[in-house]
């Protein structure tokens, strides 16, 4: 299964006229490189509030910014999957009985709902403001592309392990995407120790998705083991489009060579 990573420039987007130029911007963009790849990718992923500014000034128009789950966003990405027979997951303020979610909503390959993923853990410490906004999270969502199991975490989410081992091991996931919206400040340089963590420590693919600029940028795809030969690709600041493979073959070796799930205790709070 082959992934589209969009690590997209988004401007200042603080009103609704703002964000339908940039969502069609975006579309133009992914439209080009969809047409220039000799084989189109299975899955495209767009970062954590894709459609608008991570600022207190667009969190404090979501009375106009937020969307429902069929809004704008919806109709303009349902058609270019359909359009060119992809799944896309893509990130925007989520409204639903006047209360906002951060949210990553994915549409299939014929342009209909998979589902949607609320953010989980509601980040308010350096660069981060969401608390005064935001509700968090209840569920899950895992869905499968060309075999592949794969679900959505975003951002703040990356910290709690919990997270992973139930949707990794329990929930046997081969896929993390993690759209993120992470600003250079104290928090940042331990982002990519925590992805590279999570994919080795689960033995499953991460491709933590960041959005492009001097602030921002540097997204990180991890493969589920590394070595000396083998490394993660981290992406630079500017806007990036990178295309990634994702292969069951190398997910069973991996878990087959190192058997770290295999030596796992059932349970660990029993010891004395």
């Amino acid at each position: 299964m082959k992934i589209l990573a969009c690590q997209l420039s988004i401007p200042s987007v603080t009103t609704k006229i703002a964000k339908t130029k940039h969502l069609r911007e975006t579309t133009r963009k992914i439209s080009a490189q969809l047409k220039a790849s000799a084989t189109p990718p299975d899955l495209i992923v767009l970062p954590e509030l894709s459609s608008i500014a991570y600022s207190r000034k667009s969190f404090g128009n979501l009375a106009e910014l937020a969307e429902e789950l069929d809004g704008e966003s919806f109709s303009i990405y349902s058609k270019l999957a359909a359009n060119f027979g992809v799944y896309i997951a893509y990130g925007l303020p989520r409204v639903e009985a006047d209360r906002y979610y951060i949210s990553q909503v994915v549409v299939d390959d014929k342009g209909e709902l998979v589902g949607y993923y609320d953010k989980l853990h509601i980040a308010q410490f350096g660069a981060s403001m969401e608390k005064e906004y935001f509700e968090r999270g209840k569920k899950l969502l895992i869905f499968e592309v060309g075999g592949i199991k794969v679900a959505p975490i975003i951002c703040y989410d990356l910290r709690f392990p919990e997270l992973y081992r139930e949707l990794c091991v329990t929930q046997g996931v081969d896929l993390i995407i993690h759209p993120v919206a992470f600003y250079r400040d104290e928090s940042f340089p331990s982002w990519h120790h925590f992805s590279i963590t999570r994919a080795m420590e689960n033995q499953i693919y991460v491709l933590s998705l960041n959005r492009a600029g001097e602030n921002y940028g540097s997204s990180i795809f991890c493969p589920p083991w590394i070595d000396e030969e083998i490394q993660p690709t981290i992406f630079p600041r500017a806007e990036g489009f990178q295309e990634f493979e994702i292969s069951l073959q190398t997910l069973t070796q991996a878990q087959k060579i190192f058997p770290f799930r295999a030596d796992a205790l059932e349970n660990y709070a029993s010891l004395e």
